[in-house]
């Protein structure tokens, strides 16, 4: 299994530099392991939709960042590795509380990588949210 390249913190402050916008002082990456990521979405009114539930939007782009920050901390520094696909099933209605992103990388090739979010919410009995998604890594003279 491949180790990762960068830490956690190491990612983050990359991205804090590169492209700040991304985060906007929202999720954060709270680890990365070896082809794995998680982070946590500390969910606040701007995340919820009328009814109370973490909105769709809000969960795309929690597993969005949790895709780039796994292949980040794998292939290091490629600010311009991007999304070429991402689809989800929303499983579960989450409520008005925290949410974490589990990614899982399952192929990280030069060109493509491709992986897979659980996005979970503590008290709950399962996945609020599956996703898979690809990405384009760009070549390294880019």
């Amino acid at each position: 299994m491949q180790q990762p390249v960068m830490t956690a913190a190491e990612v983050t402050e990359f991205l804090d530099r590169v492209f700040p916008q991304l985060r906007d002082g929202q999720s954060e990456i709270v680890e990365i392991g070896p082809m794995t990521a998680r982070l946590r979405l500390p969910v606040t009114e701007r995340n919820l939709r009328p009814g109370g539930t973490v909105s769709g939007p809000s969960m795309m782009s929690l597993a969005d960042y949790a895709m780039y920050a796994v292949i980040l901390g794998h292939i290091g520094p490629v600010a311009l590795a991007v999304t070429t696909n991402l689809n989800i099933n929303f499983l579960r209605k989450p409520g008005p509380s925290d949410i974490f992103a589990e990614a899982k990388l399952l192929k990280l090739g030069k060109r493509l990588a491709v992986g897979e979010v659980l996005i979970t919410q503590p008290g709950l009995d399962g996945p609020v949210a599956h996703v898979t998604s690809t990405y384009s890594i760009p070549p390294r003279d880019a």
